[in-house]
């Protein structure tokens, strides 16, 4: 059983990674520049639990023929990357082979099945942020196993993934999954804009406001739509807004679980602006941006947040405080 991890960045490493340290076979296949890192120093896996594991010997390929052979794909590349590495793949996987969209957004699943027309497609959620900390070192900052939609083609993989302790939890309605998921990722832009890790950011009402406004904007849009995200936390998503607006010390004490956050842990968003990437905004709030274009309305807070981030692309950054941010989302 050989399973490849197809776009091997900060997902990529980490999960492949943990799965070859307990003892499963797999291929990375990314670039060069993490190829030449994990070779000087393998990969170094640890989680906020206290999970310290070490990957010595990786195979890391840097084009897609490396794939060709596995039974299991991983494929962890950047949404704007889907289509490019789908037709990548349709040159040369084997017919037949399982192949998981493991990617932020809502629509990678289908790109790639439009594609892989002989191989089988089944739509993946990573629901943890992961901060690449150079050197062959991944550190899992906040809780989740691996979300996937339900297929029985997975059952020769699932022991694998239990050994290296993140779990595949099969859902039959993969959609509502993603959907919460993305409701959560909507902080990803405040969170980049406000230069801070995730439990600094979250600790200050004006940020969470921030967030509320475009969680709220995107559930009425899901209620148009007749979409009910899944239920992934104590709380019903319904209910996440009013939860962000109480103030600081209520929020401390009814939602102190939100808080038990890894203080390393950031959004993969700031990581793209640190290293002066392009960010999957269009992907996230622009999910919620075209679903009220589906519906003949608009989003206006999810919009201003794509404006902002493009702007922070283009640079010169700023820090925004909370206060400054909210009056931007909400004149």
């Amino acid at each position: 059983m050989t399973i490849a991890v197809y776009g091997a960045g900060g997902i990529g490493c980490y999960v492949g990674g943990r799965l070859v340290a307990t003892g499963t076979d797999v291929v990375f296949v990314g670039r060069q520049r993490i190829r030449d890192e994990v070779a000087a120093h393998g990969l170094h896996l640890t989680d906020y639990l206290g999970a310290d594991l070490r990957a010595e010997k990786v195979r890391f390929e840097i084009t897609p023929d490396a794939a060709a052979e596995a039974d299991l794909v991983l494929v962890t590349v950047k949404s704007a990357a889907t289509e490019a590495a789908a037709a990548e793949l349709a040159g040369v996987l084997r017919p037949g082979a399982l192949v998981v969209s493991f990617q932020n957004g809502i629509r990678n699943g289908e790109l790639l099945r439009d594609r892989l027309t002989q191989q089988t497609v089944v739509t993946g959620m990573v629901p943890f942020n992961v901060l690449n900390r150079g050197d062959g070192s991944f550190h899992q900052g906040t809780e989740g196993g691996l979300d996937i939609q339900g297929h029985p083609d997975l059952q020769p993989f699932t022991e694998a993934f239990r050994r290296a302790g993140l779990p595949l939890t099969q859902h039959a309605d993969i959609l509502s999954v993603q959907w919460a998921k993305l409701l959560l990722n909507l902080n990803n832009p405040v969170n980049a804009l406000s230069d801070l890790p995730l439990r600094d950011q979250l600790s200050q009402r004006d940020f969470r406001r921030c967030l509320a406004a475009a969680q709220s904007e995107a559930l009425d849009l899901l209620t148009a739509k007749g979409i009910t995200p899944a239920k992934l936390m104590a709380l019903p998503p319904s209910r996440l807004p009013a939860m962000l607006r109480l103030p600081d010390f209520l929020f401390r004490r009814l939602a102190s679980k939100m808080l038990a956050i890894d203080p390393l842990a950031r959004t993969s968003m700031w990581e793209d602006l640190q290293a002066g990437r392009r960010t999957e905004v269009d992907y996230l709030n622009g999910e919620v941006v075209r679903l009220a274009e589906s519906l003949g309305r608009t989003a206006p807070v999810n919009a201003k947040l794509i404006e902002l981030i493009r702007a922070a692309e283009a640079g010169p950054r700023k820090a925004w405080t909370g206060a400054d941010l909210f009056a931007q989302l909400t004149r």
